[in-house]
């Protein structure tokens, strides 16, 4: 997560901690339900010989969230508020089992999202815990809720105190579309389930990320640095689903390492980021290739993302044009200034070009390795190996043998350090905060007044915590609710040769090699694996923040800052996971072992979280207006490739009605054979913009603008239906709330226009 501007936050937290206190007991609740009812489904099973038929069944559904007057989650800048929508968010389900015993299931889960986390996670048990029946088989040990990393999509669901600030608390609307659409991805995914078998490849995207902390990166041990070509982990791996029936590609799961971040700060529309055009990019591409399924699903999931840039041309300052300082991100002595660059940097359009790019080269990566599957593809064997593990652990005062050294190690309560509030060259901090160095601030007293008024640091957590300087001592602050997560998920899975390392804090790329290597080593001799794979999904389940080496940390730039347990983090992950490796052999293997503990069950925030967020309160339209009216449009002349045609309506508060599954906005093409509107573009595709604007608060009045910038040969990449000559018109879908709070659905259409092309 990163952090420009959160130590603004910081300056207000402590105002804000006796402001919470004071509201708490006038705050409401937030009760939470599900908004869709889910109908048994018939029994799935298709039992067989043949050791390398998995079942398969993969879904997608929409978690598009309010859209407008609630903050982007990823950045925690309290200034980026939603303002409409650039593209539609979803949430990915994919689910393995062994046709013979669907008990044995593993459901990993990519939704558009910061991370996944403890409170949506949470909401979704609930909800397959109340279907019952077949949905027994999905629970607590083999649920993996990830997230790619996007810094572009509403916030307001997330579970702790501290991530919830910058979002002004918690949202039942955001938290509920979250839950909802992730459930409906499952019940899909769990519909389809059908007898497949899975193909294992890779490839590296050499320009599809950076390292935007090479200082701390170079802290690792030389000889370690020395057995790889890169700073970042190129690898893309992906797993292919294709079914028996008809050898159709049902499903591709990619992963790759680059952070959701090419969208700038400064956006205020709703998008899935770098990852969420490649997986639009490449849905939309198979539309017409009869070697996929009619409901195929690609999933981008995250990985090693940690130290990860999309802003692939480095950081420079702002003000000069020359590199930032090397040792901290600093330009004269300041973070605000240092930014990184993406591809189309110099376009002032909040990253959005950028975005598309760093999405296309995941796309193009994926298409091709997706060809050389047949032919250099590893098959996925051992159906009977579908297995899963999960814990929560409390990582407060964790002792442990390293498994790296013969030393014995401990972890700490969560803490952020001063560093933390430095950010990064994806989103700089402010004040006199710098990475690498609390400096500026330790010549500034007040940050210390403010860190011993929300918890002064113990002697012991500080000594724990070193070389850390700890700037909030977040896990020790349970008022009025747990601020950060000291209790975590640790959780993998297993599909024959092929091992899920699932992570809730975000790995930095040696951390990532690191772990990797170690459960690599470990699997052929506890597993009995001769040639084992290994991939990382993260951020998981629970959003710890970050995880770096020991090296890394002791650099204390963003990332070691942001490790919230202490330097000896990765040694506890890794030693857990080696601890309950075996518990992923065979059933004849497991059934031998000590059950897993529970563990201790962390805290759920979703029914006594704050917030501050107004509710819609009524729409009202000017006397001489209607709902939908048309206000402005472009001039009346013919369009080309490249041009922006747009329209302004009369408008209504999105958050009356999300429209998942559906949009707030359409291009519809005329259809000359049969004198009819076919819609050839909704709000889900990239070049279509939805945006609102509230003129007048007090009467309730707002404007809705839809804009279509239509394609050129760049945007047009893999589009089955490629824009053609002819006539159009952009529709506007609405709903309006009255005083009595009654929601009314409308409609505004503009005139025709002409493309040509």
């Amino acid at each position: 997560m990163a952090r420009p501007g959160f130590i603004a936050l910081l300056v207000g937290a402590s105002l804000a901690l006796l402001v919470v206190l004071q509201l708490f007991a006038n705050a409401g609740l937030h009760e939470t339900s599900s908004r869709f009812d889910f109908h048994p489904l018939r029994e799935t099973r298709a039992g067989t010989d043949d050791d390398n038929v998995f079942l398969l069944g993969v879904g997608k559904a929409d978690i598009t969230g309010p859209v407008v007057e609630v903050g982007l989650n990823g950045y925690a800048d309290l200034s980026q508020v939603g303002t409409g929508l650039r593209q539609r968010i979803f949430s990915r389900a994919f689910i393995i089992a062994d046709p013979d015993d669907t008990d044995n299931t593993i459901v990993y889960l990519i939704v558009d999202a910061q991370s996944g986390d403890t409170a949506v996670r949470h909401g979704v048990l609930q909800g397959l815990a109340a279907l019952g029946g077949e949905y027994a088989r999905y629970g607590e040990h083999n649920i993996a809720l990830s997230g790619t990393h996007a810094h572009s999509g509403p916030g307001a669901w997330m579970n702790y105190l501290l991530p919830q600030i910058p979002t002004k608390g918690f949202d039942k609307q955001s938290y509920q579309a979250l839950v909802d659409g992730v459930l409906l991805s499952i019940k899909r995914a769990h519909e389809s389930l059908t007898p497949g078998r899975l193909t294992h490849g890779t490839t590296e995207i050499t320009d599809g990320n950076a390292n935007r902390s090479p200082y701390s990166y170079l802290a690792n041990p030389e000889e370690e640095r020395n057995q790889y070509q890169y700073n970042t982990d190129k690898t893309m791996t992906m797993l292919r689903f294709d079914r028996t029936s008809d050898s159709k590609t049902t499903a591709v799961l990619t992963f790759f390492s680059v952070h959701g971040t090419s969208l700038y700060e400064n956006n205020t529309l709703t998008a899935g980021d770098n990852k969420g055009v490649a997986a639009w990019l490449y849905e939309r591409s198979v539309a017409n290739d009869t070697r996929f399924a009619d409901d195929f699903v690609a999933g981008f999931s995250q990985s090693s993302v940690g130290d990860t840039t999309p802003n692939v041309l480095g950081a420079y300052c702002e003000d000069t044009g020359l590199p930032c300082r090397f040792e901290d991100s600093t330009c004269n002595g300041k973070t605000e200034l240092c930014r990184g660059r993406g591809p189309y940097f110099q376009e002032n359009d909040y990253g959005a070009k950028s975005c598309f790019e760093m999405g296309r080269r995941q796309y193009s990566a994926a298409k091709d390795l997706y060809e050389q599957l047949d032919s250099k593809g590893t098959q996925i064997v051992g159906s009977s190996s579908v297995a899963s593990y999960h814990v929560y652990h409390d990582f407060t005062n964790y002792t442990f043998p390293s498994p790296f050294n013969s030393s014995t190690l401990k972890t700490c309560y969560a803490a952020l350090g001063f560093n933390f509030a430095a950010g990064t060259t994806d989103g700089p901090g402010q004040f006199d905060f710098t990475q690498n160095s609390t400096g500026p601030a330790e010549e500034n007293p007040l940050w210390y007044v403010a860190r011993a008024f929300i918890h002064q640091p113990s002697a012991e957590q500080q000594a724990c915590q070193a070389p850390k300087e700890i700037l909030l001592d977040a896990g020790a602050v349970t008022l009025p609710y747990a601020w950060a997560p000291n209790i975590v998920d640790i959780q993998g899975f297993r599909v024959g040769q092929l091992l899920f390392i699932i992570s809730p804090s975000e790995v930095t790329t040696m951390s990532g090699r690191r772990w990797k290597s170690a459960i690599l080593n470990a699997s052929t001799e506890v597993l009995g694996i001769e040639d084992p794979l290994v991939v990382l999904g993260s951020p998981a389940n629970t959003y710890a923040h970050y995880l770096t080496t020991e090296e890394e940390y002791g650099v204390q730039r963003y990332e070691g800052a942001s490790t919230l347990y202490g330097p000896s983090e990765l040694a506890g992950y890794v030693n857990l996971t080696l601890t309950y490796l075996p518990y992923l052999g065979s059933s004849s293997d497991v059934s031998k072992l000590a059950p897993i503990p529970a563990g201790p069950n962390p805290p759920i925030n979703t029914n006594n979280s704050l917030s501050f967020i107004t509710g819609v309160v009524y729409d009202g339209a000017a006397s001489d207006q209607s709902f939908g009216d048309v206000l402005s449009t472009s001039p009346n002349v013919t369009y080309g490739r490249g041009d922006t045609i747009d329209a302004t309506f009369v408008g209504a508060n999105p958050r009356n009605n999300l429209h998942q599954e559906s949009t707030f906005a359409a291009v519809e093409f005329l259809d000359t054979s049969s004198g009819s509107w076919k819609t050839v573009r909704t709000d889900a595709d990239w070049n279509l913009i939805y945006m609102w604007n509230r003129t007048n608060t007090v009467l309730g009045y707002s404007n809705a603008t839809i804009a279509w910038q239509i394609e050129d040969d760049y945007y047009e990449i893999g589009n089955p239906n490629p824009v053609q000559s002819g006539s159009y018109r952009l529709h506007y879908y609405g709903d309006s709330k009255s005083v009595g709070g009654d929601i009314t659905s409308f409609e505004g259409v503009t005139g025709a226009f002409t493309v040509s092309v």
